[in-house]
């Protein structure tokens, strides 16, 4: 990879439930890092899975990259630790699943470097991202199990309901910090009144004596 001058981190901010599933694709440079943030409970489940096209100068549109060119997908968790730092191929799957409710930063970037075709060109990442109890794969857990469709159906709620569990209380985790904030900030604020009015307090009396030795100075009073 280029130096840290060169390298352009672009961070997109894409907010979802943590039931949710996301599918979208974008465009990064030889160099560029593009970077998502996923709010997620923890002991959560994130699969996501990515297919990369080059773009094409001779036909002017994007085909299918070759094997050679790779993603590096890297993921820290809301603490800044590395939960994920792997690299894959022109087409892959990641998988990984939270222990600290919180922001999660989901970043991928080629390795552009190798390739001597991408030099100077466009890489366009098709990436579907998947939360909670949409990464179950029902029709395999169906066969694998040998569940009826009542069962399965089953299944499936008992997953939605403990996925929104989670959510549940990673609502309450954030409404809990939000609360220590405004009450930490009221008391700043506070202390800072209190130290302005006795600021203002010890000024008027330096000023009042002041003018009082002035005024006996001059034999005013």
């Amino acid at each position: 990879m280029a130096g840290g001058g060169a390298l352009r981190a672009a961070v997109a901010a894409v907010v979802l439930a943590a039931w949710s599933a996301h599918g979208l694709y974008f465009h990064i440079g030889e160099t560029e890092k593009r970077c998502f943030i996923e709010e997620i409970p923890d002991e959560t489940m994130v699969i996501g899975n990515y297919r990369t096209q080059l773009w094409d100068k001779q036909s002017e549109s994007f085909l299918p990259s070759t094997p050679g060119l790779g993603m590096h997908v890297e993921v820290k968790d809301p603490d800044g630790k590395v939960v994920l730092s792997r690299q894959y191929g022109s087409e892959g799957r990641f998988t990984f699943t939270s222990h600290t409710p919180g922001e999660h930063q989901i970043c991928l970037h080629s390795n552009s470097t190798r390739m001597a075709l991408f030099a100077g060109g466009k890489l366009r990442v098709h990436l579907d991202i998947q939360v909670g109890e949409h990464t179950n794969n029902y029709p395999e857990i169906a066969a694998k199990d040998k569940l009826t469709e009542l069962q399965l159906r089953a299944r499936q709620l008992l997953d939605q309901v403990e996925q929104i569990q989670k959510e549940q209380n990673y609502q309450r985790y954030r409404e809990e910090r939000f609360r220590m904030t405004s009450e930490s900030t009221n008391q700043r604020v506070l202390w800072w009144s209190i130290a302005q009015t006795i600021i203002l307090i010890l000024t008027g009396i330096w000023q009042m004596r002041h003018l009082k030795s002035f005024f006996e100075a001059k034999k005013l009073v």
